[in-house]
């Protein structure tokens, strides 16, 4: 992990203790652990990274116990508290454990569901393909916030499995692109990524690997993207009206590789 990563991580230190000490009094002896993926664990966290936790539990909560996650979610995530978002996955270990695909994920939490929760919508468990990625990188990583280390908790995920997981979002990132351009270049870029190597690489190595592969007129986007990823918080993301007009484009030759890869 860089300097810089490491020194955001550490500025995230107390805010998971927080979400530690949350899901303890919420879930108690349910809990098996609580383990850190995501930017955490893929070269650390950036000006706009969520703290990412995976909780897995002995049994499904109730809604009393939904309620009161929410409501202690909404005291440590986001600006509003002057904290970084907070995106809480809660899994039962036996939808992961042996591995089954795709996984009931129990309960997920993240800010741009915030307006949802606090109109009075509960987290109630659905299918969650994107488990097999978050398992993945809570295996990689190997950062247990509570409970044993995660390769005597969860199973390992096939390649079969991660790479269907990877593509099962594209339909849902495609219809946040105008409104969360750079997430959208640089996941649709690790998707990429995974399925022609089967790594989940951080952001912006995914976006060097594919700037690699990109003719020269489809690069500028994604190298914007990364640069924000790297340097900037939301607040201070500006795209140009040359750039905006070049994203349907890249997009677009990013998808015919993704079509192709996942044909094969």
């Amino acid at each position: 992990m860089s300097d810089s990563g490491r020194a955001a991580d550490t500025g995230a230190t107390d805010q998971l203790r927080g979400i530690v000490g949350l899901v303890g009094d919420v879930l108690g002896e349910a809990v098996v652990g609580a383990y850190l993926h995501g930017s955490a664990v893929l070269g650390g966290l950036r000006p706009a990274s969520d703290v990412d936790v995976l909780v897995v539990s002995r049994r499904s909560m109730d809604d009393t116990e939904r309620r009161a996650l929410l409501d202690g979610l909404y005291r440590v995530s986001g600006s509003r508290v002057g904290a970084r978002p907070v995106e809480l996955t809660v899994v039962v270990r036996s939808e992961v454990r042996p591995w089954r695909f795709p996984p009931t994920g129990d309960f997920l939490y993240g800010e741009w569901l915030r307006a949802e929760f606090e109109a009075g919508v509960t987290p109630r468990p659905e299918p969650m393909p994107d488990l097999a990625l978050l398992v993945t990188m809570v295996l990689a990583g190997d950062r247990p916030l509570a409970g044993p280390p995660p390769a005597r908790v969860l199973a390992a995920v096939p390649r079969a499995d991660l790479l269907r997981a990877s593509v099962a979002g594209i339909p849902g990132l495609l219809g946040d692109l105008d409104g969360d351009t750079r997430n959208v270049l640089l996941t649709l870029a690790r998707v990429w990524s995974t399925l022609a190597t089967g790594e989940i690489r951080p952001k912006d190595a995914a976006a060097d690997w594919v700037l690699a592969r990109l003719p020269p007129e489809h690069r500028p986007v994604l190298r914007h993207a990364r640069e924000l990823y790297l340097t900037r918080g939301y607040a201070d993301e500006t795209w140009s009206d040359e750039l905006t007009a070049r994203v349907r484009p890249h997009v677009d030759r990013v998808l015919a590789e993704i079509g192709r890869l996942s044909q094969r």
